[in-house]
């Protein structure tokens, strides 16, 4: 991990969507699109997916800034990870660690005992990230979101109940 420069991590903002969106782009190249079936891939693209995923949650994202760019970006609702995605550039700098850290404050200073996420159970690089981050799994069940034929895995992390979660 090369933390050599800073990492910030801020709320996003307008001006950021572009970014954010190209960030999403990129995860979806480099995981998914490999993985679907040609129908999906098409109607990811059609309907646009990560443009209008941007500009429904952005409000909710929170951004790590490195330098001046946004290198990645986490959303969270409640005690559920809706996305962590960090731009290859910047993988294995601790983008994804800091990001995962601020949401999992947050959900622990909200009253929440645990923190839930989903993966696919191709992605085996994401399921290696949140083990080592201390989630475990719960259930597998179909993904329903691809149509591709996936299996989705639920993780859950409890929180430590003397845990330091102070705000930001």
């Amino acid at each position: 991990m090369n933390t050599s420069r800073p990492i910030r991590i801020r709320r996003a903002h307008a001006a950021d969507a572009a970014r954010l969106e190209a960030i999403f782009q990129y995860s979806f190249e480099g995981t998914w699109l490999p993985v679907l079936t040609p129908a999906a891939a098409e109607s990811y693209r059609t309907e646009d997916r990560g443009a209008r995923y941007v500009e429904a949650s952005l409000a909710a994202f929170r951004v790590a800034e490195i330098e001046g760019v946004v290198a990645g970006f986490v959303h969270w609702q409640d005690d559920f990870v809706e996305g962590l995605h960090v731009h290859g550039d910047y993988r294995r700098h601790g983008v994804g660690t800091l990001l995962m850290d601020c949401a999992e404050r947050a959900m622990a200073a909200a009253g929440f005992a645990a923190a839930r996420l989903e993966t696919d159970s191709f992605n085996v690089a994401s399921q290696a990230f949140y083990l080592g981050r201390g989630y475990a799994e719960q259930a597998r069940y179909p993904d329903e979101e691809w149509d591709s034929g996936f299996t989705t895995i639920l993780y859950i992390k409890q929180f430590d109940p003397g845990r330091d979660c102070l705000p930001e």
